[in-house]
């Protein structure tokens, strides 16, 4: 004997009752076999949405009811063939009147009692079985259709319908050794009691009618048809890339179920795992596919991690106050008073200090909950030895689930690492006292992302990938870009990492994809993309809960460096070539840094003073050793550089400047070159990376050219540039008849920053520094003679490599 049970999905058409009844078939061959049902999909709510609404006397529940019978009927006659088409339609006709009749009594008793509703719900299984056992006939194969009305017995309990095992064997039993067909139809999840009044199963209903005939007729296998193909990892729905689970324990089923995987409900298979049958759980729309076996012992069970479920829509309780310290009773008392106003106990915590206790508890429990305790603990909160039940609403709980996890060490740091890791915080831990599972409460707009990076931590390949959210297509992105193409191989082979861009914007358009955009395909989608709306940018990015996420700007924009606090909340990284984050406020940099130290998420920035150059990690790393930085000298401004290392008086200095700009060595407008301002953002954050405290406007810029020039448009301002021709070419003059050279020098130290042209003798280290190359030198407690990092310092192609190295750190 084998059972096979169908869910609503599976019979909702007369094209997957087709499915249905093909699979059957061939099950037939093999053995006895009980099919169970469930009502066509939707048409349980439906019912009870009719039931409702007759009882509030409105009379659409009439239309509801048309519509109903009009899908029933054309099952009908989509499904069988001519010859019986008629009689079917007919007695369907006639059921539906019996509904109507039952609902046309609600309507005027103004009542729908439990027993009523009992009664309208069981419509849906006896008309779908009806329909799949008439299918049968019309094929030829001879089948019973046995009336789970006559045959499983109920009576009222605690919670709900309780079967009355032992009659309903035993009318199991006769009814199959009355009926010797090889092939019986049982409508799923209806019943009655002793006096024969319909009643029903309750939530999984039809899965438990299913379990209750495998456990009777002591069933080789029960099988659960539904549209998946199996237990999952994860859901598919948030994380695609997650698998069927093979094989799996009752208890490890059950734990994953319990927890928000809805492929089986642990109390309605109970039946079954307590002979021990094994429950095959299978896709109707790919019964090719194995499945997955929920068995005593499973292949390969010990050591391994199942799968990660999720329970939405929690509330949190805490309660907490001196009086608890030492006073027994109080968790007795909270879960009694939570037990009598009917509210079930999710997830339980409680500090060692027994100062504090939370419990979590579906969302929708939470007013009744903080009534009953505060009610129960009245008199304490009176005295204020305990606080009144704080409630927290909008949680999800996320398990990981898997046999003996007590024995495999690391798991639940693993786990945590995975989460931190992308800055998601942590509200309440538990682990049952079976080690099957361990659980994290998280709020609920992290849940998504919480399961994406825990599944990627235990089911990931070996392979690692990078999800790139890039603001900018100039030269520096288009650059990064081609680095990120060219080095695809290497990456895969050498860091066992994928690069994907899931997003990218410049000043006019931004595009998206969740599964990655080509790279050589941008230039074309980039035009036809959405209007740019950097913040709407940043809403795409988070939305798309990505794990291993970064958010790149290759920008010289302000407004983009106002997300960067956003971005890291929400745990995505960033790195960055954009100054003007770093180099605003001394007050929005600590909260930078402030950030990055409570979640754990990066945010990197070396190439926004040396392109490539490793300036700051240079710094960092004499710091971090307990060395103190005294004073900081450099020429950081590879643009500048390269016009007073070029400059002998033969080419004209705007001439020179257009040069550098159409190279990519000038920041997009280069008169923020020209004016220091890029020298001074990137000594502000040399400054503070060196441990100096500095606002902006405390550091002493002195500009080589008159400061009303740059408050001209950009054609102006070169053909006013010309006026300076000789001004420049003088201080050329100058320099070289000291036998000098003219460098733009930066100046750090705790009594301030002052950046200026400067005319250097040969003795300089910074005398033979020519063309883009920056330099900088680090004077510490330990460095008396300087450190020294050299090498050139602009070029999209440098900053892009600077980046790229940041991406991989």
């Amino acid at each position: 004997m084998q059972v096979l049970k169908f869910g609503g999905s599976s019979v909702a058409d007369a094209a997957n009752i087709s499915n249905v009844v093909k699979i059957v078939r061939e099950s037939v061959k093999k053995d006895r076999t009980i099919l169970v049902a469930s009502a066509i999909g939707g048409c349980t709510d439906k019912l009870i949405e009719i039931g409702k609404l007759a009882a509030m006397q409105d009379e659409s529940y009439n239309e509801l009811i048309d519509k109903l019978e009009e899908r029933h009927q054309k099952i009908i006659w989509e499904l069988l063939p001519i010859d019986y088409q008629h009689a079917l339609s007919s007695k369907t006709k006639n059921t539906f009147n019996q509904l109507r009749e039952i609902c046309k009594g609600v309507f005027y008793l103004k009542e729908l009692s439990n027993s009523s509703l009992d009664l309208i719900m069981s419509f849906g299984e006896v008309l779908s079985t009806r329909i799949i056992s008439e299918r049968f006939s019309s094929m030829g194969i001879n089948n019973f259709w046995a009336d789970a009305r006559e045959i499983i017995k109920t009576e009222p309990g605690s919670s709900g319908n309780v079967v009355i095992k032992q009659i309903s064997y035993s009318n199991i039993k006769k009814t199959l050794s009355s009926n010797r067909q090889r092939l019986i139809i049982v409508p799923g999840f209806i019943a009655s009691d002793i006096l024969k009044r319909t009643t029903t199963l309750g939530r999984g209903g039809s899965d438990y009618t299913a379990a209750l005939l495998a456990e009777a007729t002591d069933a080789r296998e029960l099988q659960i048809w539904s549209d998946v193909n199996g237990m999952m990892t994860a859901d598919p729905r948030i994380v695609p890339e997650a698998i069927t689970i093979r094989h799996i324990s009752y208890k490890e089923a059950q734990e994953l179920s319990h927890f928000g995987a809805k492929v089986i409900y642990p109390p309605t298979i109970q039946p079954a795992v307590s002979k021990g049958i094994p429950i095959v759980v299978k896709n109707t729309f790919d019964p090719e596919d194995p499945g997955t076996v929920i068995e005593n012992n499973p292949p390969e069970s010990r050591g391994k991690i199942r799968g990660i479920s999720r329970s939405n829509k929690i509330a949190l309780l805490s309660m907490e106050g001196s009086g608890m310290v030492g006073v027994p009773g109080y968790s007795a008392r909270l879960f009694s008073a939570l037990a009598n106003a009917g509210v079930n106990i999710v997830l339980i915590t409680q500090a060692s200090s027994v100062h504090t206790m939370c419990v979590a508890i579906e969302d929708s429990d939470a007013e009744k909950a903080k009534k009953a305790a505060d009610g129960v603990f009245a008199y304490e909160i009176s005295l204020n030895r305990v606080n009144p039940l704080k409630v927290e609403r909008g949680f999800s709980i996320i398990s990981l689930v898997g046999d003996d996890l007590k024995n495999q060490s690391g798991t639940g740091g693993k786990m945590f690492n995975a989460i931190g890791r992308s800055g998601i915080n942590i509200r309440a831990i538990a682990q049952g006292s079976s080690e099957k599972n361990i659980s994290v409460v998280v709020k609920e707009e992290d849940s998504d992302l919480s399961i994406k990076v825990i599944h990627e931590e235990f089911f990931g390949e070996e392979k690692k990938k990078l999800n790139l959210f890039i603001a900018g297509y100039g030269q520096v992105a288009k650059a990064l870009l081609s680095i990120i193409d060219s080095r695809r191989d290497w990456l895969f082979s050498k860091k066992g990492l994928e690069i994907s861009i899931v997003a990218i914007c410049n000043s006019k358009k931004m595009i998206s994809d969740k599964r990655g955009i080509q790279i050589k395909q941008i230039k074309s989608l980039l035009p036809l993309g959405e209007p740019s709306d950097i913040n709407r940018f940043r809403e795409i990015c988070c939305d798309m809960s990505l794990p291993e996420s970064l958010f790149v700007d290759c920008t010289a924009d302000r407004s983009v460096t106002s997300l960067y606090q956003e971005f890291l909340q929400s745990g995505c990284k960033v790195v960055t070539c954009n100054k003007i984050g770093l180099s605003s406020s001394q007050e929005s940099y600590d909260a930078l840094q402030e950030i990055c130290i409570n979640t754990g998420i990066q945010l990197r920035y070396e190439t926004t003073v040396g392109a490539a150059l490793p300036v700051i990690s240079t710094i960092r790393g004499r710091r971090e050793c307990g060395d103190n930085i005294q004073r900081v000298e450099a020429i950081l401004s590879g643009t500048l550089n390269y016009l007073f290392s070029k400059y002998d008086g033969s080419v004209r200095f705007t001439d020179l400047v257009e040069q550098a700009r159409r190279a990519g060595y000038t920041e997009p407008d280069p008169r923020i070159d020209l004016a220091g301002t890029d020298t001074m953002r990137k000594a502000l954050i040399l400054a503070r990376e060196s441990g100096f405290r500095l606002e902006p406007d405390e550091i002493e810029i002195r500009p080589f050219l008159n400061e009303a020039l740059f408050s001209a448009d950009i054609d102006i301002f070169y053909a006013k540039l010309r006026d300076y021709e000789e001004k420049i070419a003088a201080r050329f003059r100058e320099s070289e008849a000291k036998g000098e050279r003219l460098r733009f020098i930066a100046k750090i130290d705790k009594e301030g920053c002052s950046i200026g042209l400067e005319s250097i003798g040969s003795s300089h280290p910074f005398y033979n520094i020519c063309g883009r190359d920056n330099s900088v030198m680090i004077y510490s407690d330990e460095y008396t003679s300087p450190l020294i990092v050299t090498g050139a310092g602009a070029g999209a192609s440098l900053t892009a490599s600077g980046i790229f190295s940041d991406l991989l750190a």
